[in-house]
């Protein structure tokens, strides 16, 4: 744990989950990842069980109605409401069940809960009138307020529930379009405006500073917006190694760990590669990653995390295991003998 509060040298998972079973689910999560579990979320359940849907179960005095495009604000909680709450209930008991099962109840250890953060979240759900809600700036507030009071009750929930410490997640996988303005409007013949980035920064960290627990903010965008993330007050950032190139890139890495931000390396493919790799294979770029940037290796045991690329809920169920199998094996190596993880 470092003096953050944040874990490191652990893995963990990003998010989503193959199946529609929840206590398997979280069974494995509970029992592959014991430095840092997380609540799962089981998108084939569909519709109240994708990234988008969840939210709405956590919203406060707020609620999504579906439109054939997907989700939009609603007047009154609907079915897509209701059967969110559900489905998070559902989940959350099964995940109680297999911490208390684990015998972790009470042990001082930590979990991450997800969520979709302000920005995705208004760039992917309607107004009533069919608009994205990321084109009405009072609506676009209204909505970060709802998400961040109601993610501090599920915090406080769960921490409760589990009697842990809680970590919290955003998901911002639409975060590069919204600074962009690429995101199609409601016709195909316009486009939504770039949010200015120190506007867009301004309400990420509104949801961020209202969590009085780490934070951490992951996104699967091609390439990852560093620079703007490591600005953010985020305790921790995420990404798809992969994704990563350049100068600029790696300068805003950089930049983030001399801040002090922590680094959750997204080393594992997301889906079954051919050949399988060993563990070796995975920890490599980590490796190269923190020899580029000129820091010591002993860093990648108190300053970073492993996990998954992305979320898991397009892999078969036995890679999606060994995802998490070889992001527990190269996060133990980064902290028992880094140095001999790559030669020099």
């Amino acid at each position: 744990m470092s003096a953050a509060g944040f874990p490191v040298g652990v893995a963990t998972g990003v998010g989503s989950w193959p199946g529609t079973d929840p206590r398997e689910a979280a069974a494995v999560i509970v029992g592959e990842l014991p430095g840092l579990p997380h609540l799962v979320e089981l998108p084939d359940r569909g519709v109240g069980a994708d990234m988008i849907g969840r939210v709405s179960a956590l919203l406060v005095d707020m609620r999504f109605d579906l439109t054939p495009r997907g989700y939009r604000l609603a007047a009154r909680p609907g079915s897509a409401s209701r059967r969110a709450h559900d489905l998070l209930r559902t989940d959350l008991d099964a995940l109680q069940e297999a911490w208390e099962n684990a015998g972790l109840r009470g042990a001082g250890r930590t979990v991450k809960v997800q969520a979709a953060g302000p920005l995705t979240l208004a760039a992917q759900v309607e107004l009533p009138g069919g608009h994205r809600v990321l084109t009405d700036r009072g609506a676009v507030r209204d909505l970060a307020g709802s998400l961040a009071e109601g993610l501090a009750a599920h915090i406080a929930e769960i921490g409760a529930r589990l009697e842990a410490e809680v970590v919290v997640q955003l998901d911002e996988p639409l975060l590069g379009q919204v600074l962009e303005g690429s995101l199609r409007g409601a016709s195909v013949l316009n486009t939504v405006a770039a949010v200015p980035e120190p506007e867009a920064l301004s309400l990420l960290d509104s949801v961020l500073d209202q969590q009085r627990v780490p934070t951490l903010v992951h996104t699967c965008a091609s390439p990852p917006p560093l620079a703007f993330l490591g600005r953010s007050s985020a305790t921790a950032l995420g990404f798809d190694l992969a994704t990563v190139s350049g100068t600029a890139a790696l300068d805003a890495l950089g930049e983030a760990l001399d801040r002090g931000k922590y680094l959750v390396l997204g080393l594992v493919p997301a889906t079954r590669p051919a050949p399988p790799p060993a563990w070796r294979e995975i920890a490599e770029p980590g490796v190269r990653l923190i020899d580029r940037l000129g820091f010591p290796r002993s860093e990648l045991a108190r300053r970073m995390l492993v996990s998954p690329a992305c979320g898991l809920a397009g892999a078969q169920p036995d890679w999606a295991r060994d995802a998490l199998r070889l992001a527990s094996d190269t996060a133990t190596a980064f902290t028992r003998d880094p140095e001999s993880v790559v030669a020099q």
